[in-house]
């Protein structure tokens, strides 16, 4: 289970230590293969290899002769990535998908239960914003939260 924010840098090849807390199971659950992808809110994705798997196949199992889920197979098994954590506990996030997601040298990596999301730091500022802004009232509770409580 991830959770948590974790700043961080990216090196100048690209590579993202992953935080020293989260490395040891990451050995234990999948020996550190990680898979990178695109998300279309323009973070990316990083899911040990095994809780990958299923949600692939259940993209590539869907008809591509729908448009939109076309675009979203595109998007998120055409850009994934398998990566492997190196002895330091880094791995290296491809030049395609830093920019995909506006990644410069500051990033966040934002536990997410089941995987891990990577922002950079700018965009993540602007998603904390806009969490702000629901308390404002911008569009009401999803139904889906109707009598949730904290």
């Amino acid at each position: 289970m991830f959770r948590g924010i974790t700043q961080l840098s990216l090196d100048s090849k690209g590579r993202l230590a992953i935080p020293a807390k989260y490395r040891d199971g990451l050995v234990s659950l999948c020996a550190g293969r990680l898979i990178v992808t695109a998300d279309p809110s323009r973070c990316l994705l990083i899911y040990p290899q095994p809780a990958w798997e299923p949600i692939e196949q259940k993209l590539i199992s869907l008809s591509s002769f729908d448009k939109k889920t076309r675009s979203l197979q595109r998007l998120l098994v055409g850009n994934a990535s398998d990566v492997e954590m190196d002895n330091a506990g880094r791995v290296l996030v491809s030049s395609p998908l830093r920019k995909f997601a506006g990644l410069a040298k500051n990033v966040v990596l934002v536990g997410q239960g089941a995987k891990f999301e990577l922002w950079g730091e700018e965009q993540w500022d602007l998603q904390m914003e806009d969490a702000l802004g629901f308390e404002d009232g911008d569009g009401g509770m999803p139904t889906e939260l109707e009598g949730f409580s904290l």
